[in-house]
């Protein structure tokens, strides 16, 4: 077919040029001696997107899944009573990674739409008087339903209930996209992917950990051995890797991070922000509704749209494909077939997202739904038009 095929999946999501030109090189030598003067720098600056000045962000050949496992195995024990709520698909896999790998899982189940419950878990740390609960797990961004969670207001409660246990926070598709502060809110574990915010091809995971957690690890016994923080740290400390890393994908991260540090960082939030808005108000004037129970929880990466009765979801994102050359993404799990999903994260602008709303637009159209033509467009127009620039946004913050 003739044109492009548009990407607007949340995640992977799209690369920009200057990054995947980037990744476009030959083969080198990572135990060279000058492959540290890369890598040193790297690694200092990818602390900045964590906004992390007192832990360090180990960078693993895997998908965030495997940062996930490396955040466990390498800081819990056994058996060890841990906390979590599950209200999307990748809240539910990261509870059923932490019982596979043999944690005792406390799960707080929350209607999908809502996000991690704060109150309860004030609740339930509080009266963990004896200190049972090793760590608090938190999605801060579930990408199945488009909801965002307060990460402060826990560690908040944590301090409240005067608590030591370690703080988890899945990152995926919130940091490098939305505000995430991992020294100001005390995160002990932060878990990321290259291939949403951070604009790249799937295949690094990133974790974030705390000089706490560190030495936490030292004192854990689940068994470790690739994701071993021990490895990583030691080889990392002289600028190499413990195993053969993806040296490619290393520079376009390089890129990438000179991208986001160069627009900066609340620049970068406040852009997603004013995006993310302007489908809120296509949907709006849809007559359709989001999954997000409440604005407090609506995500500025990702919205997940709820059909009308008797349409199918999946059918909307199988037109948008077939017709009109658009990836949208499909509900999962419990939200399968009532719900699909525009991702608006990473290297994203009006014009961009005005295509992902008019493909939508098409493609509901077409599936049967009752909508004006013309009518969502309009309203993200309209509030592209009236709203300043991301970068005045921020400025005015």
């Amino acid at each position: 077919m003739p044109g492009y095929t548009h990407l607007f999946t949340p995640g992977p999501t799209n690369i920009p040029e200057v990054v995947r030109q980037s990744m476009n090189l030959p083969m080198e030598d990572m135990r060279s001696p000058t492959f540290p003067d890369f890598t040193l720098p790297l690694f200092a600056d990818i602390k900045k997107i964590f906004q992390t000045e007192t832990g360090r962000v180990f960078i693993y050949p895997s998908s965030g899944t495997g940062a996930w496992e490396a955040a466990i195995t390498n800081t819990l024990n056994p058996g060890d009573k841990v906390l979590m709520s599950r209200f999307g698909q990748f809240s539910h896999l990261w509870a059923d990674m932490a019982a596979r790998l043999g944690l005792d899982a406390e799960v707080i189940d929350v209607e999908w739409g809502a996000g991690v419950p704060v109150e309860a878990y004030a609740s339930r740390l509080a009266a963990d008087k004896g200190h049972a609960i090793k760590a608090v797990f938190c999605c801060h961004n579930e990408t199945a339903t488009g909801v965002t969670s307060d990460i402060a207001a826990v560690r908040v409660a944590l301090d409240d209930a005067g608590h030591p246990a370690l703080l988890f926070v899945d990152g995926v598709s919130s940091i490098g996209s939305i505000d995430f502060r991992m020294d100001e809110w005390g995160v002990d574990c932060a878990v990321s992917g290259s291939q949403k915010g951070f604009m790249l091809p799937t295949g690094l995971g990133f974790l974030g950990v705390s000089q706490k957690a560190l030495h936490a690890s030292k004192a854990a016994t689940m068994r470790r051995c690739y994701f071993s923080f021990d490895d990583i740290s030691r080889a990392n400390d002289s600028g190499y890797f413990p195993y053969t890393p993806p040296t490619q994908l290393l520079r376009g991260l390089r890129v990438s991070i000179d991208l986001l540090l160069a627009e900066g960082l609340p620049n970068v939030f406040a852009r997603h922000r004013r995006l993310a808005e302007g489908v809120r108000k296509a949907v709006d004037a849809w007559g359709l509704k989001l999954c997000a129970k409440e604005a407090k929880w609506q995500s500025d990466t990702v919205s997940a749209i709820v059909v009308p009765d008797g349409i199918d979801s999946a059918e909307v994102v199988r037109r948008a494909y077939h017709r009109y050359q658009i990836s949208l993404g499909v509900g999962l799990a419990k939200v399968a077939g009532r719900v699909f999903r525009i991702g608006h994260m990473g290297s994203l602008n009006e014009v961009m997202v005005c295509g992902a709303i008019a493909g939508a637009e098409l493609a509901l159209i077409d599936a049967g739904v009752a909508i004006k033509p013309g009518s969502g467009v309009g309203a993200a127009i309209e509030h592209f038009s009236l709203t300043p620039h991301h970068a005045a946004l921020a400025a005015a913050a």
